[in-house]
Order: C-alpha cells, then structure tokens, then sequence
C-alpha cells in the first residue's frame, strides 16, 4: 500500500460512515472489486476485506472500479494537495488544473523542476500511480460529468474529457464505472436542456458551508465587464487554455454550489471545474480548520458565529496579482474602477458579450504592452504593473498552481512597487496559501484590538490556519463584505 496509511483512523471513519473523510481517501473492497467513499451507506466490509487509497486513480490502479452507490467521484477533493507545499502536492495541483492534459508529464516535470523519473518516483512512492495513471482518473471523472449532465454525442464527450480514441474512452469507463458510456446517461433530462450552450453542474463541498457568503464576498469586489453579482449569482469571465468561458456559480442545494457554464471547447471543463472549486475554496476542510481557530479565546466567538467560513480566491494568481497592485491604498470602489478602465485598455474582449460580461481580464504579456498612463495610475504604480506583467512574461516570476509558494513570495518581493502585504495578498487570494497573515493590514489591526489579540497570535496559535483566521478578522472589521449588500466606500481588505 502506498505512502503512510493510518488503516485504524481510516477503518474507524468507514464503520461509522463518517462524511468528513470523503475525498480524503476511497476504500478498496476486495469481496465485490470497487471503490467506495468513506461515507457509503452499504454495509461495512470487515477490515480484512478492504484496503485504503489516497486517491481513485490508485484504487482504479489496483483493480478496483468506482461504487455506483456512493459515487466516489463525486465528492470534494482531498483538502491535504492545497495545504501541503510538497512536490507531490504541487504536482496534484497542476495536474487537476490540466497540465497533463495540456503539456504531457514532460511538461508537468518541468514545470516542477524534476526530471520526468524522479516525479514519478515520487508519486508512486506515495500514491502507487504516476501522473498519466492520476490524469486518466481525472479523465473519466469529466467524461462522466459531461455524460451525466449533456446530451452531446459519445463521441463528443470523449474528445472533450481528454481521451485519445472513442475506443480508450469505451474502455476507461467500463473499466472505473463497470457500465457503458450509455448506461451511464440517465433517461431523466439533462439540467443543461434549458439553457442550450450551457452545462451545469452540482460542485460539491465540506459541510459546514455557507455559499451565500462566499459569492458575496466575491461580488463585493466585482469588477464590470470581468465579473457580475445580482445578489445571489456571482458571474465571471474564466480565462482558459482555449479561450475565455463564462460560469454563473449560485448556491445548491446542502453543501454545494450550482455552476453553469458556457465553454469556448470542452475539453476546457476539466481546468474549469478545478479553478471554480479553487475559487470558491470547496475542498477546505472545515472542520479541521475550526477546530484550531474555535478553541483559541479569541477567536472562538466568530468562529462559533460562522462555522466553516471559507476563502474565497481567484482562478488566476496573475490576476489576483495585478489586481492587488491596483488596490494599494484605495478603496474597494476605486479599486474596482482601476481595474475595470484596465480591463477595457487591454482585456481580450468576449466574441459576444454574455450579460454584462464583456471582457477576459488582460494576460501578463498583453500587460507588459500596454499604455497604462490613460487609466488613472500614478507613474510608480504603472511601472510596478509594468515590471509585474514583465517577470511573469519572461519566467522570472510564476504563479501557476503548483508553484512553490515561498519562491514565489521572494519573486514578488524583488519587483518594485510590491512590499509583505501584496505578496502575501497574492499567497492567500491568488495561490490559496491556508496559513497566511498580511502584515500591516489595517481591517486585521482594528479586529485584533477589539479582540483584546496581537500579532504574535497568528504566528503562533492560529497556523497552519491563519489565512482562515483573516477572513473572521476581516468579517469583524467589514461586516458588509460577509452579511448584506457591500457598500462602497469601505477600505478594501
């Protein structure tokens, strides 16, 4: 069995059905040949019986095909790849993002800095299956959201979720599914019938979650032409590999988000679902979280007050970057303002407008082009735009997914114009860094004096959770970006 397995802890939380380890781990049963969730309402196999897997790809690996009762696929994605900084979990990062996909394992180990043995040492060594094994599972957990939810052709959903060949697609998913693509589809209509160009999807989180202060929280800071918020749809322009998308995320039913989603290609939806998940920061453990943060004096009472409150972030850490800057001493309003007039100076525009979504928001290399003196930033902030936009374009900066988060911080830090708190801004809300704290920040000092708390705090009592620790300071500070209709003319956090 790969890596570490606590097979005591694990056993105890299938006995008693335990839906807080769903996506940590799947159960292998070797009596009947599937996979489960730890929460699977069928009876419990004895211990001798079942073995344990970090991840699907290693159960499908071993022989084991995916359980049609609990629908293991189906759940949020193990918390431990956002916590750790590991190889390993960097590379589980790229590769739910669409490296794999996108680049091969070639370019997945050199985005990592490995050769391609040594990445799949790593990975075998700890999950039993290297990356094309890891990318073939994510493969057909796509193919079946797109059977179970569209009508498209077989064919089309192959080609879509990433396979080579109709016949590797037929395979795939006999083999992890023990049906046929057709038997999969449900007779029922499809949710996307309605709304034709659209796919919807149900994503899946940690119970506690409160959806609707998450897309608040985003909406507060909605930027016209890149983002929408009606109050309770949180819209957005996703820019992906194969062109901009547009997603519409509102509040589903229990513990979920309802996203609709207007793809350019399809094969786009697999990156698109992993940055939505990430934006709205779904395979957090709430409970681990809470369970440091509601026992420490200080924090106990907001956290009682919110349980399982998330961070929100960005399916984009260059974005989030640029938009940092732009915010430096301003308000939300203003920063919105900047932002926008920077959208439409060089914003890749939508072939057609959806609402009032116009544009995608401006890639580094458009950035390092453009006149920024018309947009309203002073000359010291156009040149940290400028210098911002040049290190990502060149390769002296990168903010993917599976970059290392603390060379990253040091990368920023060289560039003029960016000091602690807008790298740190862009380790929380950009890289979804979970133990952050931003030094300086005025919110965060208002909320720890009216605490009776310090600093010190969140260096010590509050890690590895201190970047959830903000979010409660900052709902302290700014109520309105977490409980009713934001207004304007509060500092932005």
């Amino acid at each position: 069995m790969p890596g570490t397995v606590d097979v005591e802890r694990h056993y105890r939380a299938v006995a008693s059905r335990d839906p807080r380890f769903d996506g940590w781990f799947v159960t292998g049963v070797h009596t009947t040949g599937i996979y489960c969730r730890p929460s699977c309402p069928a009876r419990t196999p004895l211990p001798r019986n079942v073995s344990f897997f970090p991840t699907a790809a290693g159960a499908q690996a071993a022989g084991f095909r995916a359980c049609r009762r609990c629908r293991p696929d189906a759940v949020p994605g193990s918390p431990e790849w956002d916590v750790r900084a590991d190889v390993v979990a960097r590379a589980m990062r790229l590769i739910a993002d669409g490296e794999v996909e996108r680049s091969g394992v070639p370019g997945l180990a050199a985005r990592l800095g490995y050769s391609e043995r040594q990445l799949h040492r790593l990975l075998v060594a700890e999950l039993g299956v290297g990356a094309l094994a890891l990318a073939r599972a994510q493969r057909a957990q796509t193919a079946r959201l797109l059977i179970e939810t569209t009508s498209l052709p077989m064919a089309e959903v192959a080609f879509a979720a990433g396979f080579a060949s109709i016949r590797q697609f037929n395979d795939t998913v006999q083999a992890v599914f023990a049906a046929t693509p057709s038997a999969l589809r449900s007779t029922t209509p499809r949710p996307d019938g309605a709304n034709p160009g659209w796919l919807t999807l149900r994503l899946a989180a940690r119970a506690p979650f409160a959806a609707d202060e998450v897309l608040l929280f985003l909406g507060a800071h909605a930027v016209p032409g890149l983002e929408e918020w009606d109050g309770t749809t949180f819209s957005r322009v996703l820019d992906l590999p194969h062109g901009p998308a547009v997603v519409r995320l509102s509040p589903g039913t229990g513990a979920a988000v309802t996203a609709r989603l207007q793809l350019p290609e399809l094969r786009d939806l697999g990156t698109a679902v992993a940055r939505c998940r990430r934006l709205l920061d779904l395979d957090a453990d709430p409970t681990a979280v809470d369970e440091v943060l509601g026992t420490d004096p200080a924090l106990s009472a907001p956290v009682a007050a919110a349980p399982g409150r998330r961070v929100p972030t960005s399916p984009d850490a260059a974005e989030t970057a640029v938009r940092a800057v732009l915010g430096q001493q301003v308000s939300i309003a203003g920063a919105r303002t900047l932002t926008g007039r920077l959208l439409l100076a060089a914003g890749r525009p939508l072939p057609e407008p959806v609402g009032s979504l116009t544009h995608a928001f401006p890639r580094p290399e458009a950035l390092a082009g453009a006149d920024l003196g018309a947009i309203g930033l002073t000359g010291a902030r156009r040149r940290t735009v400028a210098g911002l936009a040049g290190a990502l374009t060149d390769g002296s900066l990168a903010l993917d997914p599976g970059v290392d988060r603390d060379e990253a911080a040091r990368a920023l830090l060289t560039l003029p114009g960016i000091g602690p708190w807008t790298a740190a801004l862009v380790a929380l809300r950009g890289l979804a860094d979970p133990d952050v704290w931003l030094p300086g920040d005025l919110a965060l000092r208002r909320s720890l004096r009216t605490l009776g708390s310090s600093d010190a705090d969140a260096v010590t009592r509050w890690r590895p959770w201190r970047s959830y620790a903000v979010m409660h300071l900052w709902a302290l500070a700014v109520p309105d970006l977490f409980t009713r209709r934001p207004s304007t003319d509060r500092s932005a956090p």
